[in-house]
Order: structure tokens, then C-alpha cells, then sequence
């Protein structure tokens, strides 16, 4: 329970409540097209910091998270039940130098097809903070340093040219890593990836030829698209309205997406003239809902239950095509 949770963790969780511009939870489950049958597949523990910030997905059902106080990644089997694939080392000043939060967490991560896990830790810390690679069987190793004085967010992967994107939500920026690690290049530092208090630039995906980014304290999502050189377009606006945006999916109709909406515990259904509307709320099972992927016409959604402080989950449900 919340009164179990380190005191570090409780002021993570005032921060983000006080990030998602006038939350208003729903009383009823609004499920509605597209989405039907949802049903929570996964139940973590609290108490062990096992709040699920992030997720990849593998064939067969399988997922993979990360537990953001927990420090950890874990793998998620179809029937709910989870295995720690690795726990990362504390900082030696506990991790109380993490920008904004105050604790050392772990964020963003992605599955290249050979089973490779990248993900993002960020501890305030010079020697931690950064791209982290999981080989199958093997144990992490950081293979790329970003800054201390930011918050690695979200992670993307483009496989043509093996290249890691990652959103740095204090410093309002999108770095970009070669999957066999070395120097980041801060690929884009456009205005409207900025902070506006709190976190900026977060969710993140590659989608039709762009980087493609949400920024929670302004409840955008944008499209910066990738140039033939490699280097950054001219970043555009395509959604507003969204408060306390965290990650998104696609859901395979052209630029319409999925997005959870952290603060509010809600999921909307976003669509390419960034109308949008609620399809999954608290009623549902959502509790702070961090992140969303899509395997076929399935969804999923982590909720890291950061101010319910209750029941951090795996969500499943149905997408109707």
C-alpha cells in the first residue's frame, strides 16, 4: 500500500499528480469502440517498487516491463506470472540527485528482433544514468552515457538504420544512440519538447519515416520527421488537449493512436486530425497509466498506480478492426 512506499516514492507521486492538468477520473467504464474485452492480465506488488513504467513486447504473448522504483526488468509471461531478468545497481548517493523525482528509476525500453533488450535508467548519476543493453542470457551493461542532469524517458528503436531514439524530459530533448552504443547526438532540442514545469518530452515512437513524441506537461503529441542525412525535420503539432500524456501505440490505421493519459487514468483514441476521445478509464483497471502497445488486436497498458497507490497492472484488452 501507499503508506508502505518509500518517501521518495510518495513525493514522485505528489509531482505527478500535480503534473496532469486537472485530472477527473471517471466513476464508469467507458470501453467503447475500438477497444472491448478489457481485463487485467498482470498484478505487480506495490511494496517491492514494482511499478510498471514501460513495455516491450515479444511473440507469443509475451512481455517485457520495467518496474520504474523497482529498478528491475522483468518478463511478463501470458498468464500473468512475472520473472526479474535483471536489477540494476543503486547509486552510491542513493539516487536522491534524479532530477525532478528524487530516486533512481528505470523508463523506457524496447526488443530488437533478436531478442536484445534496450532500456533507459536514470539516477542523477554520471557513472548510471543512460541506454542500457540485456542480451539474451547475458547481464546488463550501459552502452551509451547521457547526461545526469536529465531524465531519460522514452526509448524507440528504428531497425533500417539501427538507431535508438530517446526523450529526455528535464532537458527537452531527443537524443539519438547507434544500438552498438558510444556518444548520443541531441538529434532534436525543438521549443516544444521543453518542460513547462514538470516533464516535457516522453512517450515516444517511430512511425511512417518520423520520431514521433508526446510532452506531458503540455498534452501534445508531435512529429519531427527523420531526413534522408539522418538529422532532424521540422517538428509539427498534432495533437493537443491530452493532459498528462504519457506513451502511445499506433494502432495500424494510419496515424491514429493510442494514448494513456497518465494524471487523468484514462486511455484516449486519438485521431489523425487530433480529435480524440476516452476509451479505457480508471474503471477499467487503469491506475496512472504509463504506457501502451499493441500485438495484433491486442493492447496492452501498464499502470504504475504512482498516485492510486494501488494495484499496479497489466491491462489487456481487445482492439476491434
Amino acid at each position: 500500500m501507499f503508506k508502505k512506499l518509500s518517501m521518495s516514492a510518495v513525493s514522485a507521486a505528489v509531482l505527478v499528480a500535480a503534473a496532469a492538468a486537472a485530472p477527473t477520473p471517471a466513476s464508469a467504464s467507458v470501453e467503447s469502440a475500438p477497444l472491448s474485452r478489457a481485463r487485467i492480465a498482470a498484478h505487480f506488488d506495490l511494496t517491492k517498487g514494482q511499478m510498471p513504467e514501460n513495455i516491450a513486447l515479444a511473440p507469443g504473448g509475451t512481455t517485457y516491463v520495467t518496474f520504474a522504483q523497482g529498478r528491475q526488468v522483468a518478463k511478463v509471461s501470458p498468464n500473468g506470472t512475472s520473472r526479474i531478468l535483471a536489477t540494476l545497481p543503486l547509486p552510491a548517493d542513493g539516487g536522491i540527485h534524479t532530477p525532478v523525482l528524487g530516486f533512481p528509476l528505470t523508463v523506457g525500453i524496447v526488443r530488437a528482433h533478436d531478442g536484445t533488450l534496450y532500456f533507459l535508467y536514470a539516477t542523477g548519476t554520471a557513472d548510471l544514468t543512460g541506454v542500457w543493453r540485456l542480451r539474451p542470457g547475458g547481464k546488463p551493461q550501459r552502452i551509451a552515457a547521457l547526461p545526469a542532469g536529465g531524465l531519460p524517458n522514452g526509448l524507440a528503436l528504428d531497425p533500417r538504420t539501427r538507431t535508438l531514439y530517446v526523450t529526455d524530459s528535464v532537458l527537452g530533448t531527443v537524443w539519438s544512440v547507434p544500438t552498438t552504443g558510444g556518444t548520443p547526438t541531441a538529434w532534436s532540442t525543438a521549443p516544444e519538447l521543453a518542460p513547462a514545469g514538470f516533464l516535457g518530452a516522453n512517450g515516444l515512437k517511430i512511425h511512417n519515416g518520423a520520431v514521433w513524441a508526446t510532452n506531458l506537461d503540455k498534452g501534445t503529441v508531435v512529429r519531427i520527421p527523420i531526413l534522408r542525412d539522418g538529422r532532424a525535420g521540422s517538428l509539427r503539432t498534432e495533437a493537443t488537449g491530452l493532459p498528462g500524456i504519457d506513451d502511445f501505440a499506433f494502432t495500424g490505421h494510419g496515424n491514429q493512436l493510442l494514448a494513456a493519459l497518465n494524471g487523468p487514468n484514462q486511455v484516449a483514441l486519438v485521431q489523425p486530425d487530433g480529435s480524440h476521445s476516452t476509451v479505457l478509464t480508471q474503471a477499467d483497471g487503469l491506475r496512472n497509466p504509463t504506457s501502451i502497445a499493441l500485438s495484433g488486436n491486442t493492447v496492452y497498458v501498464t499502470s504504475a498506480a504512482y498516485t492510486t497507490a494501488q494495484d499496479p497492472n497489466l491491462l489487456r484488452a481487445h482492439l476491434n478492426r
